[in-house]
């Protein structure tokens, strides 16, 4: 069951085309799986197409285009075979992908092993930005890393636990506290996080929260659990 959706604010900027390229594409695969988004965006959709048809359409008249269409539609019908949706391999097991991501399995390069169970294999998204599927096995975690920017993640297929909550396939995933979700974390839960053995790995927890006269404001915590000063 899913249980982590995008916003409604990323539902509508997605249909209205006004979202980054990354995090596009992972609504739209999370949609791709997600009835219940999927139903929000077609609603918003609607809503965007009746304010087009208020707005007249423009006379268009050119000759080469008109000669160019009806060369396009003199074409002789193609008799496509049934296109095999494409799926992630990993030493004979197969996986299947929101049709979103399916167009991208093509450009996934080798999988490595890292530590303990997890496997990682990078993705060329192009203009969309960098990404990589990741497969653990049960009992696995990921190791140690940074990064700069958001982090997005999407689950595929199965489900995981990262300490504060757990997902399931399809559910959608950014850490953000504005809303208050990650407001009753506790110093046991941030020490098992920040942990570099057991956990994600950290020197320490910082949350994005509501502010009453600015955009945000951040609290930091240090490995130990402890609220501590930026």
């Amino acid at each position: 069951m899913i249980n982590y959706h995008p916003t409604d604010k990323q539902l509508q900027q997605f249909a209205e085309g006004d979202i980054s390229p990354a995090l596009a594409l992972v609504v739209s695969a999370h949609c791709d799986v997600c009835s219940q988004c999927q139903g929000k965006v077609d609603d918003i959709n609607i809503e965007l197409s009746s304010v087009i048809e208020n707005v007249r359409a423009h006379d268009f008249k050119d000759p080469a285009f008109e000669k160019m269409l009806a060369s396009i539609m003199h074409l002789p019908v193609i008799d496509t075979k049934p296109v095999v949706a494409p799926r992630i391999e990993l030493d004979g097991r197969f996986f299947d992908v929101p049709r979103p991501l399916q167009r991208f399995v093509k450009n996934t390069g080798n999988w490595s092993h890292l530590l303990g169970k997890v496997w990682q294999a990078p993705v060329d998204l192009g203009d969309a930005g960098t990404a990589n599927f990741i497969y653990m096995e049960k009992g696995g975690r990921v190791p140690e890393h940074t990064h700069k920017g958001t982090e997005l993640t999407l689950v595929v297929d199965g489900e995981f636990s990262d300490g504060l909550a757990d997902y399931d396939s399809g559910d959608f995933i950014i850490m953000d506290n504005r809303s208050g979700k990650y407001s009753s974390i506790t110093a046991s839960q941030i020490e098992k996080l920040c942990n570099r053995f057991k956990g994600i790995g950290a020197d320490g927890v910082i949350l994005i929260e509501s502010h009453d006269s600015l955009d945000f404001e951040m609290r930091y915590f240090n490995s130990d659990g402890n609220l501590s000063s930026m």
